[in-house]
């Protein structure tokens, strides 16, 4: 597996992570690439160029540099501006009077649901971040691409945040502090915008309240995984099996969504190994220590059934 993978069809560059890596590493790779498709005359230019696929700022910068003196406009894609049926991408670069920048271009896709919108719900710190980044590197390995995973909730920790705090927990908590809004109204609305705009499968990863807030944007998705770990006491110690009446709590809420609840799932973080209890139709049990800046997660026998679970909904 290659660290980036970028293939030009048409007008269309369609690119994609592969193995892991740091961004420094990856827009080397990057810049090769693009270097040898001109160099090759496989790029020649045009009128427009539309990039699609998962991109980091810093490779993002890395093609639109290379690329730009060769098109008249550059336009990437956006999976939350499209909808069933429709992708959406936003020009970002535009030499030409025909393109303006922000501009937003449509077009058909092949799908003729709606694709399907996770949405990652349960209680506050019950380790949903820990979960989210397992499952991320799971689905990277099952399938060679990584989810897309859209952050539903103005609490500071965006996709950046759980590798920030690997790296330098006391800076990416600083970070996450200046990153951290009020869940307003106008949030709320803008996120239920934003899942009802997916033309891609997604999973949605939102704030641990039931709240109005979480209502309009719930409103929107098509499934939810539920994740529970026992309430904490005055000195913050587990209050035993108290996960019971979290996890049910959040079941109902997400049905009263309309939600098909995929995954009723025990987070204990002081257990030592995974428990699966049932598979299908619903994949219950419980995962254990799930923690910011500990061990990789992806390989624990809960997070492999969740994954495996969620490229079967994908796919069929």
């Amino acid at each position: 597996m290659s660290i980036y993978s970028i293939d030009l069809c048409g007008d269309t560059l369609i690119v994609s992570f592969g193995e892991p890596a740091n961004n420094n590493r990856i827009v080397v790779e990057v810049s090769a690439k693009i270097e040898r498709l001109i160099e090759t005359k496989q790029m020649r230019g045009g009128k427009l160029l539309k990039i699609t696929g998962r991109q980091s700022i810093p490779v993002a910068y890395t093609i639109c540099h290379q690329v730009a003196h060769l098109y008249g406009a550059v336009a990437v894609f956006d999976p939350k501006m499209g909808g069933k049926g429709i992708d959406a991408y936003i020009v970002a670069i535009s030499h030409s009077p025909d393109y303006q920048v922000g501009q937003i271009l449509t077009n058909p896709n092949d799908l003729n649901v709606s694709p399907l919108k996770i949405a990652l719900c349960g209680p506050p710190h019950s380790g949903k971040s820990c979960l989210r980044e397992g499952l991320k590197t799971a689905i990277l390995q099952l399938t060679g691409q990584t989810p897309y995973i859209l952050t539903a909730c103005p609490d500071g920790e965006g996709a950046w945040f759980y590798e920030a705090f690997n790296d330098d927990s006391k800076r990416a908590d600083e970070l996450k502090e200046l990153n951290k809004s009020k869940f307003t109204p106008e949030y709320a609305e803008l996120f239920a915008s934003w899942v009802r705009g997916l033309s891609i499968p997604a999973l949605i990863d939102c704030g641990g309240l039931i709240s109005p807030e979480n209502d309009l944007i719930l409103a929107e998705a098509t499934h939810a995984i539920v994740l529970a770990g026992d309430a904490l006491d005055k000195d913050k110690q587990p209050i035993v099996d108290s996960y019971q009446a979290r996890l049910q709590e959040w079941v109902e809420y997400c049905q009263s969504m309309k939600l098909d609840v995929i995954a009723k799932i025990h987070s204990d973080f002081h257990a030592t190994a995974d428990r699966i209890d049932t598979e299908s139709p619903l994949l219950t049990g419980m995962v254990h220590h799930l923690e910011r800046g500990g061990d990789d997660v992806s390989d624990r026998p809960m997070i492999q059934a969740l994954a495996k679970s969620i490229l079967q909904l994908t796919y069929n």
